[in-house]
């Protein structure tokens, strides 16, 4: 698993290699395209305009709702991942902060609409992602939608599967299983989507009157 310094030597390479790995249906980002691609449509589905993006990196998804008008705030541990965000998208907002050490104090105050993660989530244990996704409710709207796309299965059956058909696998990441986390959840009502044999999307919805 890489730390900040690694992100920062990857970002230069890092779309391109995405779109390889999607290419080619292989793990690690096999349905990296249509899961971006989904996320978007759910996103623009729910009608809020506020993002909150965790792990936002080099910007791929903000930058496509940005230009529509979103406004973006994003947050990554990577300083070269966040300078290629703040080039593409000059008027959002992006903070330099390890989530792993809780959400940045700088959001203090604000509300958003929607919180999303796509390919970060999987740097945290369970109890991290849960930590987090609880940190995040006091600052959406009551209507707010949580939506994280990632390499995530629905089942731990599927990700053994998964495992058992690469050669490629790192032990120093923990995918989320929607079986597994679902029961600690059910205050959002989470929903999963599959999207290709190694990625998936969880979302939570905070209010039952949310659309």
């Amino acid at each position: 698993m890489l730390d900040d310094r690694g992100f920062d030597l990857w970002a230069g390479v890092y779309d391109r290699d995405v779109r390889e790995s999607d290419e080619r249906n292989e793990y690690p980002f096999a349905g990296y395209r249509k899961l971006m691609m989904t996320m978007d449509q759910r996103i623009r589905e729910h009608g809020g305009r506020r993002i909150l993006d965790l792990g936002v990196g080099t910007g791929f998804l903000s930058k496509i709702l940005y230009d529509d008008g979103y406004s973006i705030t994003g947050i990554d541990f990577s300083r070269e991942m966040l300078a290629m965000a703040r080039e593409r998208m000059p008027r959002g907002l992006f903070i330099e902060a390890d989530l792993t050490q809780g959400l940045p104090s700088k959001l203090r105050g604000e509300v958003f609409d929607l919180a999303i993660s796509t390919y970060a989530l999987h740097h945290f244990d369970q109890a991290g992602k849960l930590r987090l996704i609880r940190d995040l409710v006091p600052l959406l709207d009551p209507k707010g939608l949580i939506l994280i796309g990632d390499i995530a299965f629905a089942d731990r059956a599927s990700l053994d599967l998964c495992r058992e058909s690469t050669d490629e696998w790192d032990d120093g990441e923990d995918y989320l299983v929607f079986e597994e986390i679902r029961p600690h959840l059910l205050d959002y009502r989470p929903q999963f989507e599959t999207i290709s044999h190694t990625a998936g999307i969880l979302a939570l919805q905070l209010s039952p009157e949310g659309k």
